[in-house]
């Protein structure tokens, strides 16, 4: 199996092509090639593959083996691969996700492409499609239990679901102890990812993530869209203005727009190409 490891600001996975490849158990592949000592190493597999309503489909598994919704930095490189190795040879393209078909402008550098803005979609607010255990329209501002302490957090899904808490001093918060707590409150049915946000000013914050199925990564593309959309609702951002969020495998740009759709702006990167061999 030919693949290609890629990453968007550190959140980095393998690639497989399968317009040319085949997988037989793309969870089974997730597992094995995820693995950072006896596989290639990643926070996952995303497959690239042939859509009947967009110029490819992106089909992304966890390192867990657990399929995934959407991923904002696989999104960018499943982008910038289709453009580099042909499959789409053009800056504006589509791409389906298991969370609908998603719009991206490429930025091209030397023949390559460098940068995409993706259009995510509209951010979902409504308890019952997050999914959240909880009555009312919105769960904005909502304070909870986990563990033996009370969060104030708000939820969003970006396609999948995320639970934003706004904080002082995240660097030196224990996410190996509170980011399970939060991934398997019972509160959220399907898991949740968690971010823990640090507000700089109004156009700038800063963010750690522990994601379901991977742990905490250094980069989470929906989770910087939903942390910005949870700044905007709580007062802290703009509407309608780029905010940058400060992760720690780079800088994501992100723009709540009035219509309720979020815009993602950042980096791929393709780091190698290989053989696994099974």
């Amino acid at each position: 199996m030919k693949f290609t490891k890629m990453h968007g600001t550190g959140n980095d996975y393998v690639y497989v092509n399968l317009f040319e490849e085949t997988i037989s158990d793309i969870s089974d592949a997730a597992i094995r090639v995820s693995d950072r000592h006896f596989g290639i190493g990643s926070d996952g597999l995303i497959a690239i593959a042939p859509s009947d309503v967009a110029d490819c489909r992106m089909i992304m598994y966890n390192a867990d083996g657990t399929e995934g919704a959407m991923c904002g930095n696989g999104i960018r490189c499943v982008a910038k691969y289709a453009y580099d190795h042909d499959i789409a040879k053009k800056e504006h393209m589509t791409i389906e996700t298991k969370s609908g078909i998603k719009t991206i402008d490429l930025t091209v550098e030397n023949g390559k492409a460098a940068y995409a803005k993706v259009n995510m979609g509209k951010a979902i607010l409504d308890p019952k499609k997050i999914p959240v255990k909880a009555e009312g329209d919105t769960f904005i501002s909502q304070e909870i239990m986990v563990g033996d302490k009370p969060y104030t957090v708000t939820c969003v899904s970006m396609g999948n679901p995320h639970c934003v808490v706004f904080t002082e001093g995240i660097d030196t918060l224990d996410l190996e102890k509170t980011g399970p707590e939060f991934e398997h409150h019972p509160l959220f049915p399907d898991r949740i990812n968690t971010e823990f946000v640090e507000v700089i000013d109004e156009h700038t914050l800063k963010m750690r993530v522990w994601e379901r199925g991977a742990g905490e990564t250094i980069s989470c593309g929906t989770g910087t869209c939903a942390s910005t959309v949870a700044a905007v609702l709580n007062g802290y951002c703009p509407h309608g203005e780029e905010i940058a969020i400060q992760i720690r495998g780079g800088v994501l740009y992100d723009t709540y727009l009035e219509n309720g759709d979020v815009v993602m702006r950042g980096p791929a990167v393709e780091v190698f190409h290989g053989e696994w061999r099974e």
